[in-house]
């Protein structure tokens, strides 16, 4: 009952859903082209370093098992001018911990530039709230120096332990400095020089390829776009004001195609139907073997001043549901997402059971889509 009623909610949610945005379940909505398509060699460059984070409240490295942070403590002291190598032996601290710092450098950043950082503890640290980065320089792949961190750590977790219990709320090993890195170098990206320009779809398809490439066309005029392959769309900018025409292509409409795809996490008993899914006319018999096993002791007591003992009778009950009440539907051929739901919401099926049902399906050859098992 509470499976029929969790499925009739879905259902209603989703007709809702589409009444009210009146979008009817057949219909893609338009999209901008900058939401599906990137400007080729616009992209985020990923930053990396290693620094330290000082100022912890004894929840740092213990410096007799992490030799990587005593020595880059000693080596970061003598680059300050305090040499302590004939007493390094004997640093005892706990309130210091060694960090990996990541952060993405967004195009057209500029020198100066503020960024976000990432810190994580990578030696046994247990908790880096309340600690501060020292001086990281972040380099990318070239092995060149691209930002400079440094910063007070927000880390959003707590942690408690007593004698018998603990909590732990998110990771405290892991913190986020916002605006903690400077920018240093600019990575060079220059547009306004190229003729040829190139959008690369996010999702490949030669159907929303041949789409943007139309709507380009039959706004901008001329043969501005080409379609080269189901990704990439060729952008001829010779005789046009580039950045005009780059910023005025971001904002056309175009309705993108979706692949016929079903995604399915067993897991979590996650179901994800594509709009376009389509099913052959199947006959399906739902049904589950349910057993219920309920002990119900019983204690015998001796009778008064009687050399007995006190004894305990087991009572066990079993009931046996094989699922004799399970109908055999036909889910007829569906033209839509909202017949495929509702019919499967009309066999009172679960959202496990539907998985179990859209996997036997496909093996029969009746899902007209591709199936992703997570």
């Amino acid at each position: 009952m509470l499976r029929r009623l969790v499925s009739a909610f879905l259902a209603s949610f989703l007709t809702i859903v589409s009444v009210a945005s009146g979008i009817s379940p057949a219909y893609a909505a338009r999209v901008r082209i900058k939401d599906i398509a990137d400007f080729e060699g616009v992209r985020t460059n990923q930053l990396i370093g290693y620094g330290l984070v000082v100022g912890l409240h004894g929840t740092g490295d213990k410096l007799t098992n992490v030799l990587f942070t005593r020595e880059t403590l000693v080596s970061m002291l003598n680059r300050l001018g305090v040499n302590i190598r004939a007493n390094e032996i004997q640093l005892q601290t706990h309130d210091v911990a060694a960090v990996m710092v990541t952060a993405d450098l967004p195009a057209f950043s500029h020198g100066g530039g503020r960024i976000d950082v990432t810190v994580s503890a990578t030696g046994d640290a247990t908790d880096l709230t309340g600690g501060t980065l020292l001086v990281t320089p972040l380099m990318a792949a070239d092995g060149e120096v691209y930002a400079v961190a440094q910063g007070s750590l927000a880390t959003n977790a707590f942690s408690a332990h007593g004698a018998a219990a603990s909590i732990m709320h998110n990771i405290p090993t892991n913190g986020h400095i916002a605006n903690g890195g400077v920018v240093e170098r600019e990575v060079p990206l220059d547009m306004v020089d190229r003729k040829i320009q190139r959008l690369s779809l996010r999702n490949p398809d030669f159907t929303t390829a041949t789409r943007v490439a139309e709507v380009i066309n039959s706004t901008l005029g001329g043969h501005l776009a080409r379609v080269e392959d189901p990704r990439t769309i060729e952008l001829n900018l010779s005789n046009v004001d580039r950045m005009q025409t780059l910023y005025r292509i971001g904002d056309l409409l175009v309705e993108p195609d979706t692949l016929a795809k079903v995604v399915v996490d067993d897991a979590s008993g996650t179901i994800v139907i594509g709009n376009d899914v389509r099913i052959s006319t199947v006959a399906i018999a739902q049904g589950n073997l349910t057993i219920q096993v309920t002990e119900t002791p019983q204690v015998s007591q001796p009778g008064p001043m009687s050399n007995g003992t006190t004894t305990i009778a087991p009572r066990t009950s079993i009931n046996v549901n094989n699922g004799n009440n399970a109908k055999l539907g036909i889910l007829r051929n569906g033209p839509a997402l909202s017949d495929l739901v509702s019919g499967l919401n009309a066999l009172g099926v679960g959202p496990r059971d539907m998985i179990s049902i859209l996997q036997a399906i496909k093996a029969d050859g009746a899902l007209q889509a591709d199936m992703e098992v997570r």
